[in-house]
């Protein structure tokens, strides 16, 4: 299915945003998620996903 991610429209095979995130390889990364502008905790990323859904990856930076 055609979905964005982080502004780029991207086939995936995955039907949840955890197997999602697997298959684009960020795997057990510690990465911030929304799907459609809503955050999704990583607790709840078994969320199904729809083609066109709109998903946003965000990894923590240090610095400061």
């Amino acid at each position: 299915m055609k979905i964005t991610v982080n502004g780029t429209e991207t086939e995936v095979t995955a039907e949840t945003l955890s197997a999602a995130l697997t298959e684009l390889g960020y795997g057990d990364a510690k990465v911030a998620t929304a799907v459609n502008e809503a955050f999704v905790p990583a607790m709840a990323r078994d969320v199904a996903l729809s083609p066109g859904d709109r998903l946003e990856i965000v990894a923590p930076r240090q610095g400061g």
